[in-house]
């Protein structure tokens, strides 16, 4: 069966935030509602720290605290490891936000920060969801029970790895690789838009996939493992930790920062 997981390596990622709006745009997502969040800090101390980012998309863990507190069942997993959220479920109570450690959950009716409030611009004529602007996914895509599309009001979203795409893959496919025109339509779009080609997208249980050559050969880690929630998402950085708190301790302790 297969286990969908994704692998991003820093070597390659210039921080562009394609995937940020890509993501945006298929998913027709609120300002500031990043499912494909890129986090930039400072690692080190000045002066010899640098600028340097993380792409953070929901990590759809293999045991996900959020899914063990939802009250509803609403937050669940498929059959080939994506974690979804039920809409039609959901009661908005934020328990999963709350037990999320990677903060990659939203909530529609929080303040928005950006101004003119953007639900004001295009309100849902029916009033029944948070928003309905003229570039919204085709009606025929969106899913409730998927978590995919305009969500009703009062609801939590996330990142579904563009599981309105992914679920069509043609059944034994063990990479999506966008290079190749018969799956660009079913690979999550962050990675197709991915200009440096630092995302990889398959099967996590496909010892010949491309994800699990790189998690094995280029040393694959986890955001947060100790959580033990188990992460479908991997990170690749060469000879350094994949992780930037680690790379940050490592490097104090060598005497770098």
């Amino acid at each position: 069966m297969t286990r969908w997981g994704m692998v991003i390596d820093l070597e390659k990622c210039t921080g562009c935030q394609a995937c940020t709006t890509a993501c945006q745009m298929e998913n027709s997502r609120l300002p500031n509602e990043n499912w494909q969040d890129v986090l930039f800090y400072n690692e080190g101390t000045y002066p010899s720290g640098k600028l340097t980012w993380l792409p953070r998309p929901c990590m759809h863990c293999e045991k996900p605290s959020c899914m063990a507190v939802c009250p509803t069942g609403a937050t669940y997993k498929t059959a080939d490891g994506v974690v979804l959220v039920d809409w039609d479920r959901c009661i908005g109570c934020k328990y999963c936000m709350i037990a999320c450690p990677y903060g990659v959950r939203f909530y529609a009716e929080e303040k928005q920060k950006s101004r003119p409030d953007i639900r004001e611009v295009f309100p849902d004529p029916e009033g029944e969801k948070v928003w309905s602007p003229p570039w919204r996914m085709p009606d025929h895509l969106q899913n409730n029970k998927i978590g995919v599309g305009i969500q009703p009001k009062n609801v939590v979203s996330k990142c579904t790895f563009c599981y309105h795409r992914i679920s069509k893959a043609p059944p034994g496919t063990k990479d999506l690789d966008p290079s190749d025109p018969t799956l660009r339509e079913f690979t999550p779009a962050c990675v197709v838009t991915c200009a440096p080609g630092a995302r990889y997208f398959g099967d996590l249980d496909d010892p010949t996939s491309e994800v699990r050559r790189l998690i094995a050969e280029k040393r694959g880690t986890r955001l947060l493992d100790h959580t033990g929630n188990r992460p479908q998402v991997y990170y690749l950085a060469g000879e350094q930790p994949a992780i930037p708190e680690t790379r940050t301790v490592r490097r104090s302790r060598d005497g770098e920062a």
